[in-house]
């Protein structure tokens, strides 16, 4: 059985930084790429960066430059370390395997909370 646990999330001024985790369970994670979503209040969950079995990363226009995506396969964890926070990255965000680089192929998690107020 596979889970992911999304934690790290929180509240933080505008310009502040936050550095997401997702842990997974089972053993299916280092062949496996992944990705972090994020989710607004009325708004679609959309990809804002992944990262292949080998390492290549990739990021939505609005965040480039100010998220990277790292992992861990030997703690198959995958990170989101984020500067430069806005209001407007204010979301749930949540992480999953992804299928053809950018479809979540798993079941979600319960994801986690960042809030960008001063």
């Amino acid at each position: 059985q596979v889970q992911l646990v999304e934690s790290g999330g929180g509240l933080v001024q505008p310009g502040g930084s936050l550095r997401l985790s997702c842990a997974v369970s089972g053993n299916i994670f280092s062949s496996n790429a992944m990705g972090w979503f994020r989710q607004a209040p009325g708004k679609q969950r959309e990809l804002v960066a992944s990262i292949t079995s080998s390492g290549r990363t990739n990021y939505a226009d609005l965040v480039k430059g100010r998220f990277t995506i790292t992992r861990d396969n030997a703690k198959n964890t995958v990170y989101l370390h984020m500067i430069s926070l806005k209001p407007e990255d204010t979301a749930v965000y949540y992480c999953n395997f992804l299928l053809l680089g950018t479809i979540p192929k798993w079941s979600w998690g319960q994801g986690t909370q960042v809030t960008v107020d001063s």
